[in-house]
């Protein structure tokens, strides 16, 4: 049985113990939930423990390796530039359109502080752009920032120290970046070690959320599956007129040769299971040429997820409206540039880290609380597919308009 499934099992198990115990459990039932909050809360705080320093050594080998990649080879420079462009405007998608359709189809009513708890309607101050408010971001100790949870000041820390990793001796960069590779691969083993226990953690929080809140606790994570799917959809229905434009394809012809990889996406969850089928596609309807297509496409696979901002933003957005959190303008622009920066240090993780390594730092980057995080982890699989078919969409998209910029493509 996969680790989604267990955590899925416990999610509802714990759902419906505590909803059990809210009804019928009486002194004792109070008790099993102020003994389960701990353990919950335990278990939360030892996947937050290495969170700070994964996000950073994984940023690091991830930016090093992209800088290397686009300096070597004229057109993978391009096609970076391309993605870096495009995962900024899908998250610029969610910034936009999130807020709106929550407040058209708002959070259901009393599932507010259902998955953790709170009782009040909080409120991120927005702050005005000021020269002493941009200088807060640049961390003069990077090592207090971190352990601050300053996520905004590492992650650009991080981004400095990559591409300064870049311009050094060859023999030396290798040196750093194995070293902080070899600490990525130790922190995620940490990470592993976490997530076994995820069951037990998951089976706390929701026995707890179940005994608060009840019905509203499903009621809430039904409507967050919905708004997530909503947004990939969004983001996958927007690369259709970008390929069009830049791309110079006719809309049906593009979409005739997307259908047949989206269709393996749906039914795999996965990017790489679809290349063969994105190779076919390439070579016939898409009319790409194979010195392009051999190296958008692996790129594509490996660096460019092009639903990831979108839907990574939306689930702080989402945690937010569920704890009564307001979000300002300033805290949109810090999570629309978090998110798509972190998506590099999700590359060639399993889905289970990936969505705390891109999630937990835009919600911390935006005084937004992570507790919620491992219960809709629990319910991830169903947007997920929706995530994988918006990307290989947009991988077939990038090798066209690629091509067309080299080129006299077809």
């Amino acid at each position: 049985m996969s680790l989604t499934v267990r955590i899925l099992i416990a999610l509802v198990a714990g759902l419906a113990c505590g909803i059990a115990l809210a009804e019928w459990g009486g002194g004792w039932g109070t008790d099993i939930v102020a003994a389960s909050q701990p353990i919950g809360k335990a278990w939360l705080n030892g996947l937050q423990m290495p969170l700070i320093p994964l996000i950073f050594t994984l940023l690091v080998t991830g930016i090093a390796q992209a800088a290397t990649t686009a300096r070597s080879n004229g057109m993978a420079g391009r096609t970076i530039g391309l993605f870096a462009a495009l995962l900024l405007g899908s998250a610029a998608v969610t910034a936009l359109a999130g807020p709106l359709m929550l407040h058209l189809w708002p959070v259901p009513a009393g599932a507010i502080g259902a998955v953790t708890g709170a009782s009040h309607v909080a409120e991120v101050p927005d702050v005005r752009p000021s020269a002493e408010w941009l200088l807060g971001f640049i961390p003069v100790n990077p090592f207090k920032s971190a352990a601050d949870g300053q996520v905004v000041a590492v992650v650009l820390f991080a981004l400095i120290f990559g591409f300064a990793v870049t311009r050094i001796a060859e023999a030396r960069r290798a040196q750093i970046t194995d070293l902080f590779q070899g600490l990525a691969d130790a922190l995620l083993v940490m990470v592993n070690w976490v997530l076994w226990l995820a069951p037990i953690g998951v089976f706390a929080l929701a026995l707890v959320a179940g005994a608060r809140s009840g019905l509203a606790t499903a009621g809430a994570l039904l409507h967050y599956i919905g708004f997530i799917v909503l947004l990939c959809l969004l983001v996958t229905l927007l690369v259709y007129p970008i390929v069009v434009i830049l791309g110079r394809i006719a809309p049906g012809r593009f979409a005739r040769a997307a259908f047949p990889v989206q269709a393996i996406a749906f039914s795999t969850q996965s990017s790489i299971a679809s290349l063969p089928a994105m190779i076919q596609a390439s070579d016939g309807p898409l009319a790409v040429r194979e010195t392009t297509r051999s190296i958008v496409l692996p790129l594509a696979i490996s660096l460019f997820r092009i639903t990831s901002p979108a839907a990574n933003l939306g689930v702080a957005l989402y945690v937010a409206a569920m704890n009564g959190v307001t979000i300002g303008p300033t805290q949109l622009v810090m999570g629309v540039v978090v998110a798509a920066i972190v998506n590099l240090a999700a590359v060639g993780l399993p889905g289970q880290i990936t969505f705390f390594t891109t999630t937990g730092p835009i919600c911390l980057a935006m005084g937004v609380p992570v507790e919620a995080l491992p219960l809709l982890l629990a319910v991830e699989t169903v947007p997920d597919i929706f995530r994988t078919v918006g990307n290989v969409t947009a991988d077939m998209a990038a090798a066209r308009i690629i091509d067309q910029g080299s080129g006299d493509g077809a």
